[in-house]
């Protein structure tokens, strides 16, 4: 019957927590950066937005920037043997 949770946030506890300096709202210089087409940004992820977040696969990861969708961007990840689009907004990104 029961089981364990298998959800996207399982065994995440490291990855999507933060320090206790970070904590707290997330600084406005942070959510306006306005990322240009072809720009490389880093996925960090932000456990406090729960918005737009990539899977947690994705933590750390190299990205280029290749549109704008609303608020959010679509990334073009090289991944294995092929190449992953993600979208994702602002607070889980970081110019490299």
């Amino acid at each position: 019957m029961g089981g364990k949770s298998r959800g996207l946030r399982r065994k995440s506890r490291a990855v999507m927590s933060k320090k206790v300096r970070e904590k707290g709202r997330l600084g406005l210089s942070r959510l306006l950066v306005n990322y240009e087409n072809g720009e490389k940004v880093v996925i960090k992820i932000d456990p406090a937005v729960h918005k737009g977040v990539p899977h947690k696969r994705y933590q750390g990861k190299v990205g280029v920037v290749v549109g704008k969708r609303g608020d959010a961007y679509l990334l073009e990840i090289p991944f294995t043997k092929t190449v992953k689009t993600i979208i994702t907004t602002p607070e889980h990104l970081k110019k490299l």
